[in-house]
Parts: structure tokens; C-alpha cells; sequence
């Protein structure tokens, strides 16, 4: 008979045996059972696809990669524990050693911490260009260049990318074009249709949508060849040093030599892995995208049209809008509406005064919460120069549109009439 301590840890359950459970499982392990030594050598070198370790994936994980990429008309996805850690191992991973990052300058403050400090100490230069500047984008490009970066509708202040422009500007030296769909969302706007090879997402927010779950998301559309100047790209063109002579490129081809990259090394290396539980709880989010994000756009669009008519706003920043200046771009990119962040700016000077004139009205807005955070279901407010955009300097918060006077809005579900109530209850402390 088998002793009671082997009993409490191994009956009950044979590794490998299928279930039919209707939805994705939570495949909440550590570690995989290997078949046989040569089974664990070929998962080790690459030499098969399996479970290795949920450092690199679990299952759970590979199903919500599957279905983004699905969602971004992409090949392949990688998902890792932040949409930090998706931008930091999608550029790090076609920097390679000592490439060049062109970035637009209007980007979410975490991302220009990562670019101007910790991408600096990693050797990763980074030039910032206004989006809207074509010839900048070019005067910006070196022979070490790898990659153009820019959000898809820039945090906080809604500016709609020109995808096809800046992507044919990309390809015309040979680098591929990184696109943050965060904002976006792959139902409002898919920029692999325009052009976009790489696409990231934060997935805590609108792919989630409950608020509850850190995790990011990278999809390789498969469109850019590192065959066609493999001397650029010897990360995929050359022998893997710790895999012997295994070239990925010849292993994976387009559309997945780029995942396994950066799950064999990246996440591997440096551990931003997903756990199987927060894979499970965005993948619950996703079920419902469409009908949230949808909902969501169109109460911005409701918002923002009152607020433009408000005497206390001076701008309302939103694509919508026929006035704004990215309304064109967000007629063409967007036909399913804008996206449900914007900002407005209010209206004061800028002077001693103006912070605790801008707390006042924050402070007392109902309804919204005040969360560093976009795309939840409940409607979030924030201050992008005292908080996201906190450690950027004057010069660098003007290039992204943002002033003290500028607050950030996300559009819950909650019912647009209370939201406008709560808003007009606020601005009369202005």
C-alpha cells in the first residue's frame, strides 16, 4: 500500500490526461512532467514545442496569445507580466546590441521613463520625434536603427497616428514599425492593416477590463523579412550562442522567430513571466471587449461633447470632435469611433495657484475614481503632470500636449448621464 505522505502529494491526479472543460482551464503550475530524458532534451533545445517551464509560457497563457494575435489579425503573440515588460522585450529583443529606437515623443510616462533612462543604461539609445513630422521621423534614422515606435492614440491626449505614413517611412529603411494599441484596442483599430509589424498592448486595460490583473501582450503580424538584410539582424540570422548552432530564422521563419526570441531569452533571462491566474482573468475580459469598448466610446464621445461646451474647459482633446485637430486621421483609422481616453484642459492660468485649483476639482469629482489606470469598466480620472507624466520636464510634457491644467478622462459603463452630472458638480468648484 502507498504511504499516506505519497498519497497527499500524488493521488488523485495523472499528469497528461485531456478534460473537456468548456472554457480555458487556469493551468496553475510551476512546472511540466516530461515523457522522457530525449523528451526534456528536445523541449530544452528547441528542437520541439512543448511545456517547458511557466517561466517561458503555461497553457493558459498560450491560449490568451492565440486569441490576441487572433484579435491583431497577427502569426504569433508573446504575453508577459505588464504592458512595461511587453515594450521593454519587444525592443529589446530588435535592438539587439546597441541598436537605435526612433520613438514619437507623445507617449505614456512609463514608457518615456523606460526609454530615456533604463534604455540609456542598457546602451539602447532612443530619439524622440513629434509624430505628426514626417521629416523628422526621417532626419531621426541612423544606419543602427532598428525599429520606429509610437502609440496608436497617444496617452493622454488622443492624437490619432498616421500608421500608413510613419510605416512607409519604417520600411523604407528597412526597420519594422512598433505600434502600443493600448488605446486603440484591436476592435477600434488593427495596425497590422496599416502597416504596423509588431503591435503591443497593455492587457490590464481594455483587453482585461475589470481592473484586476496586470499583463501585456506582444503580436508579430509575420510581415517583416530579418532574412532579406540578415547582417541587421544577426539575433535571428545568426547561430543562437546557448542553443549551439540553431539559427532561428531557419528553425521558426516569419511570424515566429520573433516569439521565440523573446521567450527564449527575454522573459527566460529576466522573468516578467505571466501567471497562468492573470492570463485566465484577461482572457474573461476579452469575451466581452467588443461590447465594452464599443459602450465606452460612445460615452466619451458624449462627454466630450458637453465638456467642449463647458465655460470651465478651454480644450477638449478628442478625436471625435470635428474640430480636433486628428479628427481626419480618426475618420480614416477609426470608423468604429474614438477611443475612450481624452483629456481637457482647464481653463486658469498656470501659476502658483493652479494645483490646488485643479485638486479642488478632482478632489470632488464623484463617480469618476481617481486611478492611474485607463480602460477599466468604472470611469477613472487622473492628472498626467502630477501623476503618470510626473517625471517628464517642462519641454518633454509641451511636445506631448499635456500642461498643469490638463486632466485625463476614461469612459467606464457606468450611465452617461450620472458621469455628466458628476462632471458639471465638479467644475462649478473651478
Amino acid at each position: 500500500m502507498t504511504a499516506f505522505s505519497t498519497q497527499q502529494v500524488q493521488a488523485g491526479y495523472t499528469p497528461g490526461i485531456p478534460q473537456n472543460s468548456a472554457v480555458p482551464p487556469i493551468y496553475q503550475t510551476a512546472a511540466y512532467e516530461f515523457a522522457s530524458l530525449a523528451d526534456a532534451a528536445d523541449l530544452f533545445a528547441l528542437r520541439r514545442a512543448g511545456n517547458l517551464y511557466s517561466r517561458n509560457a503555461s497553457p493558459t497563457q498560450q491560449v490568451l496569445e492565440e486569441r490576441v494575435a487572433a484579435l491583431e489579425g497577427g502569426a504569433s503573440a508573446v504575453a508577459v507580466a505588464s504592458g512595461q515588460a511587453a515594450v521593454a522585450v519587444t525592443l529589446m529583443a530588435l535592438a539587439g546590441r546597441g541598436g537605435h529606437i526612433v520613438s514619437a515623443s507623445q507617449l505614456y510616462g512609463g514608457t518615456v521613463d523606460l526609454f530615456q533612462d533604463t534604455f540609456d543604461d542598457f546602451g539602447i539609445p532612443v530619439t524622440f520625434v513629434d509624430q505628426d513630422d514626417a521629416d523628422a521621423w526621417r532626419a531621426a534614422i541612423r544606419p543602427d536603427t532598428r525599429a520606429l515606435f509610437a502609440e496608436s492614440v497617444a496617452n493622454p491626449i488622443a492624437q490619432v497616428l498616421d500608421f500608413r505614413l510613419v510605416a512607409d517611412i519604417a520600411h523604407e529603411a528597412g526597420v519594422p514599425l512598433v505600434i502600443d494599441n493600448t488605446v486603440g484596442t484591436p476592435y477600434l483599430i488593427r495596425p497590422g492593416e496599416h502597416g504596423a509589424d509588431f503591435v503591443v498592448h497593455s492587457a490590464t486595460k481594455f483587453l482585461s477590463g475589470h481592473g484586476t490583473s496586470l499583463g501585456g501582450v506582444v503580436v508579430d503580424q509575420g510581415s517583416f523579412d530579418f532574412g532579406a538584410q540578415p547582417e541587421r539582424w544577426p539575433q535571428f540570422t545568426a547561430p543562437y550562442p546557448r542553443f549551439g548552432e540553431l539559427v532561428l530564422w531557419e528553425r521558426f521563419g516569419i511570424g515566429q522567430a520573433f516569439a521565440a526570441l523573446v521567450k527564449s531569452k527575454y522573459v527566460h533571462d529576466l522573468g516578467p513571466s505571466l501567471s497562468p491566474f492573470n492570463a485566465w482573468q484577461i482572457l474573461q475580459g476579452i469575451e466581452t471587449l467588443d461590447l465594452r469598448v464599443s459602450r465606452q466610446s460612445a460615452t466619451a464621445l458624449a462627454l466630450a461633447e458637453h465638456l467642449a461646451a463647458h465655460p470651465k474647459v478651454a480644450a477638449v482633446h478628442h478625436p471625435g470632435l470635428e474640430g480636433n485637430r486628428w479628427h481626419a486621421l480618426a475618420e480614416r483609422y477609426l470608423p468604429r469611433g474614438a477611443p475612450s481616453v481624452f483629456s481637457i484642459d482647464l481653463r486658469g492660468a498656470e501659476d502658483a495657484e493652479a494645483q490646488a485649483r485643479i485638486a479642488r476639482v478632482v478632489d470632488s469629482l464623484e463617480v469618476f475614481r481617481l486611478v492611474a489606470n485607463i480602460g477599466d469598466a468604472r470611469s477613472l480620472v487622473s492628472h498626467p503632470a502630477s501623476m503618470t507624466h510626473s517625471h517628464l520636464n517642462a519641454e518633454q510634457r509641451a511636445a506631448a500636449g499635456i500642461s498643469w491644467n490638463t486632466i485625463r478622462l476614461s469612459a467606464g459603463l457606468e450611465d452617461s448621464a450620472d458621469l455628466i452630472a458628476a462632471l458639471d458638480r465638479a467644475l462649478a468648484r473651478l
